[in-house]
C-alpha cells in the first residue's frame, strides 16, 4: 500500500489489550462529493490556460552564455560564449576531442549543457521552436533504397515530404541526378555525403532556418565542395543562419565565415 492511502492512527484511540476502552467518539465522515461533470464552453471560455512561449524574430538564431560542456568525467570547455545570427556562417573550431560535435548536439536540445545557456532564436534550445536542420556525422542513408527513395524518406522523417520532382532536383543540385535509381549500397562515400547533403536543397525553398551542420565537407570532391558552397552562400543571402565544424579548410574569401575556436575554452 502505498503512502498515500496508508491510514494515520492515533494509538491512544486503537485497543491494544481487552481492557482498554473502546473509544466513544463517533467517525468523522466527509460529505459525499458532486458527481462531476465534463466542463461547458462557459467554463472554458472563462478558463486561463498557459499559452507556450513563442520564438522571438529579434533575438539571435543561435545564442550561448557561460556555456560548460560535460562527457563522463571529462569537461570539454566551459564559459564559451558566441552567437549566431541572420545571414551567417559560423565555423566552429578544435582539435580532436573538443567537443565540437558535443556543442552540436547541445544547440539541437539532443543534450543537456553543464553549466550555462543555449537557446535558439530567444528559446532554451530543448523547448519546440522555429524549425533547423541538423545533419550528422552519419549520413542516416538506407542500403535497401534507392537514391531518390532514401532521399525522400529522410525529408519525409524530419517532416518535409515532399514529391519526387522536388527530390530529383535536390539530386540534380548535387549532381547525383543521373544516379537517382542506384541503390545506395551501390554508392562512393562521398556520393553518400551528396544525397545527405541534397536535404539543404529542399530545405530552402520556403524559408530559411538554422542550420547545423557536423562536417559536411567530408569526403567531397572538388565539385563536391563547390556545390555544397553554392547551397551555403545562397542560404545565408535568404538571412538563414549556419554553424558548422570543419576539419578542412573552408573558402573564407567565398563564406567569410566567422570562427569560434573551442581550443580557447579548454
Amino acid at each position: 500500500m502505498s503512502k498515500s492511502n496508508r491510514i494515520a492512527c492515533n494509538p491512544a484511540a486503537t485497543p491494544s489489550s481487552p481492557d482498554r476502552r473502546r473509544s466513544t467518539v463517533g467517525t468523522l465522515r466527509a460529505p459525499p462529493r458532486a458527481p462531476r461533470h465534463p466542463p461547458t464552453p462557459r467554463d472554458l471560455q472563462h478558463s486561463v490556460l498557459p499559452q507556450p512561449a513563442s520564438p522571438s524574430a529579434d533575438a539571435p538564431r543561435l545564442s550561448a552564455t557561460g556555456l560548460a560542456c560535460r562527457r563522463g568525467s571529462r569537461l570539454l570547455f566551459k564559459g564559451l560564449a558566441f552567437e549566431v545570427s541572420n545571414g551567417e556562417i559560423v565555423w566552429l573550431r578544435g582539435r580532436n576531442g573538443r567537443g565540437k560535435t558535443s556543442l552540436l548536439r547541445l544547440a539541437t536540445g539532443l543534450a543537456t549543457p553543464e553549466e550555462g545557456s543555449i537557446l535558439r532564436d530567444g528559446l532554451p534550445a530543448s523547448q519546440p521552436g522555429r524549425r533547423f536542420v541538423f545533419i550528422g556525422h552519419a549520413n542516416a542513408l538506407k542500403d535497401d533504397l534507392t537514391v531518390g527513395e532514401s532521399l525522400q524518406f529522410l525529408l519525409r522523417l524530419h517532416g518535409r515530404a515532399c514529391g519526387p520532382q522536388a527530390v530529383h532536383a535536390a539530386l540534380e543540385h548535387m549532381g547525383l541526378h543521373g544516379r537517382r535509381h542506384a541503390m545506395v549500397r551501390t554508392l562512393s562515400q562521398g556520393q553518400r555525403r551528396r544525397v545527405a547533403l541534397a536535404r539543404l536543397a529542399v530545405e530552402d525553398q520556403d524559408e530559411a532556418p538554422l542550420w547545423l551542420l557536423d562536417e559536411p565537407f567530408d569526403a567531397l570532391d572538388v565539385d563536391g565542395v563547390e556545390r555544397l558552397n553554392d547551397l551555403l552562400v545562397a542560404h545565408v543571402k535568404r538571412g538563414g543562419g549556419v554553424l558548422l565544424t570543419s576539419h578542412l579548410p573552408l573558402d573564407t574569401a567565398r563564406l567569410r565565415p566567422r570562427e569560434v575556436d573551442l581550443d580557447g575554452f579548454a
